[in-house]
């Protein structure tokens, strides 16, 4: 694969998760969407980092990556604690009733 399609590859992985954010009401899927956004970050991160040529911006690219990975992780981790607490009080999963959580 050329770098070209590869980058068209990102930039529509990136659409698609811009969409169902937009478009989406669970909190579910926005959350999915949203991890889509960030592996078309990685994707373009990692090749523009190996399009440099030197080891130490491939090495910043992997770290870049690496930050990447944790922040979607710890994203999921908040989001699924959010999603328990509505679900606690009852109202169910979607982000239109979310302003319940006001506190």
């Amino acid at each position: 694969m050329t770098l070209g399609l590869l980058q068209l590859l990102a930039f529509w992985m990136f659409a698609c998760g811009v969409a169902g954010v937009v478009i989406r009401r669970s909190p579910l899927a926005v959350f999915m969407s949203i991890e889509l956004m960030l592996n078309a970050a990685n994707l373009l991160i990692v090749l523009g980092s190996g399009n440099a040529g030197m080891e130490a911006a491939a090495s910043a690219g992997l770290a870049a990556v690496f930050i990447l990975i944790a922040l979607g992780a710890a994203e999921v981790a908040v989001g699924l604690a959010v999603m328990m607490a509505m679900f606690r009080e009852g109202k169910g999963a979607s982000l239109d009733q979310a302003t319940g959580l006001k506190g």
